[in-house]
């Protein structure tokens, strides 16, 4: 029996590191909401505000940019410094919501102070209303796709007894990965200052959709085997299934996953935080699909088969 057959009995090690896992993004997330106020580094897209995304042709500091700002009556704005190739001298600046004139206003006195690149140079304004229409429909597309998601199994899967429970893991394991790229999210905005915007958001329902995808296809190959099997083990079965879907599940998830690492490496740097983030889940989404849904699945069924047997005896 080769060494992808004993999967399911390995199972334990599986849930201790997703549990590392999302308690090092928690941890994350708590040192972020004592930094910042928030769980994670906010864009402007989900809070009013305005963001400059500025680089110089020539050094300047931190203290500069800030008085600057100051001089637009903009005295607590936050500014971070921007790391990476190509990156020399660029700054990203927060501040609280301004009109379109006084940003341009702030380009024309940070130009000033060194030359601006105008090819490296933006800025984004969202309203108070805005963002907090973009923060409840992110809430809202998240807690509707799972409840979705849990429907549709229990349809599709109609003929499995207990159908119930491949949907609830199905949806344990979604939540398994949004929660791991949130901590992610958190971790890179403390790190590189990377913020949570609507691509953040695009990024995890595609995560979204490729772990379910994945998870629905094991799912219907162990519905196949059970039929076929019926009198055999459920651990034995969950092992058949994984095995004969892992190389269709692996290529498909490597091929995406090859073309964002040239995205990452040779990619423009405003998209690099959604690769990033895209690269990430899709992996963790890979991982769930075999070592968590289809293990906690078979952890359920075992145990309510044992209680059966002990309320027999």
């Amino acid at each position: 029996m080769s060494f992808v057959y004993h999967i399911i009995e390995n199972r334990r090690r599986y849930f201790l590191f997703s549990t590392v896992l999302l308690t090092l993004g928690l941890v994350a997330m708590l040192v972020s909401f004592v930094r910042t106020g928030s769980p994670f580094r906010v864009g402007v897209d989900f809070r009013s505000g305005t963001r400059f995304e500025v680089q110089f042709e020539q050094q300047v500091t931190e203290n500069d940019i800030r008085d600057m700002f100051a001089q637009n009556g903009i005295t607590s704005p936050s500014i971070i410094a921007l790391r990476g190739e190509g990156l020399e001298n660029a700054w990203q600046i927060r501040s609280e919501f301004v009109s379109p004139e006084t940003a341009q206003q702030i380009l024309d006195d940070l130009n000033t102070l060194a030359p601006l690149r105008a090819d490296a140079s933006q800025v984004t304004s969202v309203s108070a209303a805005v963002g907090n229409e973009v923060t409840r429909a992110a809430i809202i597309a998240v807690i509707f796709s799972a409840i979705v998601v849990l429907f549709y199994i229990v349809i599709v899967f109609r003929q499995v007894p207990n159908t119930f429970r491949y949907g609830t893991t199905a949806v344990i394991a979604l939540l398994h990965d949004v929660f791991i790229v949130l901590g992610f999210a958190a971790v890179t905005g403390l790190v590189l200052g990377w913020e949570v915007d609507a691509l953040f958001l695009t990024a995890v329902l595609t995560v979204a959709g490729f772990s379910l995808q994945d998870t629905i296809v094991l799912f219907d190959r162990m519905r196949e085997n059970i039929a076929r099997r019926p009198f055999e083990k459920i651990d034995l079965i969950a092992n058949r299934s994984i095995v004969e879907t892992i190389h269709r599940s692996l290529v498909t998830q490597l091929n995406a996953m090859f073309v964002m690492v040239a995205i990452l490496l040779f990619g423009g740097v405003s998209i690099r935080p959604f690769i990033a983030t895209l690269f990430v889940g899709l992996l963790c989404g890979t991982y769930s699909s075999i070592f968590i849904a289809v293990p906690l699945l078979v952890t359920w069924e075992e145990r309510i088969s044992a209680r059966a047997r002990t309320a027999v005896s």
